[in-house]
């Protein structure tokens, strides 16, 4: 099919964009990622993060705790806010239960949240101001980009997370598309989602969009991940394709992206140090 949307091609290209630009730097940055608990999927981004930070050229920290009280979780974050050697913070999700999600996150310093899930970068993403964007949209944005789609379009986006929908939301607006944001609160969702010029797609429901939802030559983003079977799954079922321009498969769409959005945040992230230590 020539319709597919690549994200592992667009991923290797920034790759060797960001090794270029790495490579000429006195300084080594340093990622650190935090995980708590034993979430088996989290163990695998995690490993997946060292891999492309390590083929970039960064050091890579993952500070990981079995159980750990919301206290001292957040003086080992504020540790790393003052160190000077590390580059970026990621607090790894999900947290366990008994965890503040928000206010853990919200301990990291703004300057070091390569995730882009501070209230402050997402205010700043609200008002247009630079900031850290988050990794997933940043990446769809990317994918956008270099298939040269034109983003002044009708664009549907379902799901409302603070990952994905929300911050895409305003992204896309800053871009001058027209856009509408469904949730699972949302009634007659075919007829809205036949209306898409661009349909993106994030829920975490096998298969939630049908080919009766979609209109011919629409350009599909597919963020659902779900595990069946033994396999991965989208959002989108795979029988789209035969209508949509292009479209993203899973996997190999918008994860790949999502990876190297994050590593494009590390360096961001410092350069954005540069900039406030020449101040």
């Amino acid at each position: 099919m020539n319709n597919i949307i690549d994200g592992k091609l667009v991923r290797d290209l920034k790759i060797e964009e960001l090794k270029n630009k790495v490579n000429k730097l006195q300084d080594k940055l340093t990622l650190v990622v935090i995980s708590v608990g034993d979430d088996e999927a989290s163990r695998v981004y995690v490993s997946q993060k060292e891999k492309f930070a390590l083929k970039i050229g960064y050091n890579f920290k993952n500070l990981h705790f079995d159980e750990i009280d919301e206290s001292e979780l957040i003086k080992e974050i504020e540790k790393l806010n003052k160190d000077s050697s590390i580059t970026g913070i990621i607090v790894q999700l999900p947290l366990p239960e008994y965890l503040d999600k928000n206010k853990i996150i919200n301990s990291v310093s703004p300057s070091k949240d390569v995730d882009g899930l501070t209230n402050n970068n997402f205010l700043k993403l609200i008002k247009k101001e630079e900031c850290i964007i988050p990794c997933t949209p940043k990446g769809i944005i990317s994918l956008l980009d270099y298939y040269k789609v034109d983003l002044q379009k009708r664009i549907v986006i379902v799901g409302r997370s603070e990952l994905v929908g929300l911050p895409l939301f305003h992204l896309l607006l800053h871009r001058n598309a027209t856009i509408t944001l469904c949730h699972s609160k949302t009634n007659n969702l075919k007829e809205i989602t036949k209306d898409a010029d661009i349909l993106i797609v994030a829920v975490g429901k096998k298969g939630l969009i049908t080919k009766d939802m979609i209109k011919t030559g629409v350009v599909i983003i597919d963020v659902g991940i779900n595990r069946a079977d033994g396999k991965i799954y989208g959002d989108v079922s795979e029988d789209c394709f035969e209508k949509a321009s292009l479209m993203t498969p899973v996997p190999g769409g918008v994860g790949p992206m999502t990876v190297i959005s994050l590593m494009e945040n590390v360096y961001l992230a410092y350069e954005k140090g540069l900039k406030n230590e020449s101040r």
